[in-house]
Parts: C-alpha cells; structure tokens; sequence
C-alpha cells in the first residue's frame, strides 16, 4: 500500500505507544498476558487503518487482537482508533515473521481482510494465502484454528479455494456473495465502499487440519504447475488496506 507520509506521525505514534508492541519476539509465547482472561487470541494480517480490528475486537470484548501492518502511517491510524479498546493491540511488522512472533499453537484465529491480490503468475508468492503463507499461518494456529478470508477480488478468491486445502484447510462458509441480504458482520473501510458500491464481497472460512508436507520430489516444478493452473491474471490496482 503506498499512503502518503504524515507529519506528525512521531508524536502520534508516540500517543499510541500503550498499543504498540515494539519487540514482540519477546511475548512469543505469552501473549495472553496482556489479557489473562482471554478466550481466544486472534490475528489480523494487513489491518490497515484498523476498522476492523476496532470493530470485531469492540464487540467480542472476551478475546486478544493483535493488528499486524508493515505501513506505519495506517498503522498509526489503527492504533487511534483503538486508544478505548483495552483488548486490542498492534505489532509492525510482516506475515512472514509470525513465527518470530507467535510461538506454536498459540493463536486461535487468523483474519485476512481485503489483501493484496498480486495479480499475474509471476506474484503468486507474494499473495497472502499462497502456500508459502500457509505454512506459516499452520505454524503459529492451534489444531482446529481458524483462517478468514475476505476479498472482493474473485481471481484471487478462485486461487485462495484452491491453495487452501492443498495445505491442510478445511473449507466452510464459502460464499461470493456475502452481503446479498444486507451487511453482515464487522466491515473494514474497503468493505463498506464496495458493499456501497454494490460489489459482491467473497468470503470463506479455513479450518486447520492434520496434515504433512508433501515429499518435494513428488511436488510439481512451480513453472509447470503454473502452466497447467495458472490464476487468471487482474488488471487491477494492488493498492489494499484502508482498514
């Protein structure tokens, strides 16, 4: 996401500095002492400007949100919104590091909220429900956790129903429509445009399962697997995470 630079964003930070978590390495493994009562600790991958995080983390006051944004301007946003939400905090950084972060099993639930959907072959891996991505989400979710995925882009959709459980995702709720009898649930920034817009929003629900690691001999050269299923390509913008 590309946002233009806050002047002010230091002593903004700063006024959010209770919410930031700046060496989260150090809580792996104990991130429920933030919230010794917590039922579930859940994730946000890509929370933007933090609507969502907000909201959900507002309405099940029982559960520990962390945020995790690379960008700090939205970041800082997220953590504004989130200044009277006692069970909401944040970590700057990328999905590729949640192991450095979350200790084994540790977190129940994992949201993927409006990501950016790489379009074309050669950005596969850069799409947050590519395998890569998945064998890190497996890492840190308990057996049974949770991964749920929202998008409006329906390639991307196409290629999450496909990658999913080829790692070890059960799939449920899935739907490509999902506010067609009216608004559902929490919406982030993007989700409230698109709904506005009457754009279908695509969602589903991954269920971690037992599952091994294929035997990489026996895995297909990423060139020929992407010639025989390759994701239909998007000319669309990559620009995500309003939040």
């Amino acid at each position: 996401m590309r946002m233009r630079k806050k002047k002010n964003l230091v002593p903004r930070m700063e006024r959010c500095a209770a919410k930031l978590i700046d060496h989260p390495e150090a809580y792996r493994g104990k991130w429920r002492e933030l919230m010794p009562s917590a039922r579930e600790l859940c994730l946000e991958l890509g929370c933007g400007k933090g609507r969502f995080t907000a909201g959900i983390a507002a309405a099940t006051p029982d559960s520990l949100f962390i945020g995790v944004e690379v960008v700090r301007e939205a970041l800082v946003v997220a953590m504004e919104r989130c200044l009277d939400v006692p069970n909401a905090y944040f970590i700057s950084g990328n999905a590729d590091a949640l192991p450095l972060y979350f200790a084994p099993g540790e977190a129940d639930k994992l949201y993927l909220n409006f990501s950016d959907p790489w379009p074309g072959n050669r950005h596969a891996k850069r799409r947050l429900t590519h395998g890569n991505f998945l064998r890190r989400y497996r890492q840190v979710l308990r057996d049974g956790g949770q991964l749920l995925f929202k998008t409006d882009n329906v390639d991307l959709f196409d290629f999450s129903l496909q990658e999913l459980p080829r790692y070890g995702f059960a799939l449920s709720e899935v739907t490509r429509d999902l506010h067609v009898n009216g608004p559902v649930g929490i919406m982030t920034d993007y989700e409230e445009k698109f709904y506005g817009q009457g754009k279908p929003i695509c969602r589903l629900v991954g269920t971690m399962e037992a599952w091994e690691e294929p035997d990489a001999e026996t895995q297909p050269d990423a060139r020929t697997e992407a010639r025989e299923n390759p994701p239909p390509d998007a000319e669309k913008s990559t620009e995500r995470k309003e939040g």
